[in-house]
C-alpha cells in the first residue's frame, strides 16, 4: 500500500518442468517493467512468459508462452524467447509486445513482436 508501505498481494509464478540446470525456461525472474491499466497488472519473465494478473488480488486472469516459432507477415522467421527490459505497451484495445531477450545469461534468444487484441 502506497501510504504505509504494507504489501497488498504476493503471487508467484506456476511451477514449471525443467528440462536441467542450465534450461533457461527454468528462470522465471521478472526483471521486465510491468504495465498496469485499470485492474491488469501485466508482467513477463525471462523464460517468455506473459501473465496478466488481477490488481486487486494478484490472481493470474491470462498468460502466454512467447516462446516458440510463428509465422510472419512478411514470411521472415521468428521466434519468441527470453523477456527483458520494457514492459508492453497498450493501445486501442491491443497489447503490443517484444519477445527474445537473452543477455545477462538468462532467457532465450528471439526477434519478435507480438500483437494481441480483444477478440
Amino acid at each position: 500500500m502506497i501510504q504505509n508501505g504494507e504489501r497488498i498481494w504476493f503471487t508467484r509464478p506456476p511451477p514449471i518442468r525443467c528440462t536441467g540446470d542450465r534450461d533457461p525456461n527454468c528462470v522465471q525472474a521478472q526483471s521486465a517493467a510491468v504495465t498496469v491499466i485499470p485492474g491488469v497488472v501485466f508482467s513477463a519473465s525471462s523464460n517468455g512468459i506473459m501473465r496478466a494478473y488481477a490488481a486487486q488480488d494478484g490472481k493470474i486472469i491470462w498468460e502466454y508462452n512467447t516462446a516458440q516459432e510463428y509465422t510472419t507477415v512478411n514470411r521472415v522467421p521468428a521466434k519468441g524467447g527470453g523477456i527483458n527490459g520494457p514492459g508492453p505497451t497498450i493501445a486501442g484495445g491491443m497489447l503490443f509486445m517484444t519477445s527474445g531477450y537473452a543477455a545477462l545469461g538468462s532467457g532465450s534468444p528471439g526477434n519478435v513482436l507480438l500483437a494481441f487484441g480483444t477478440e
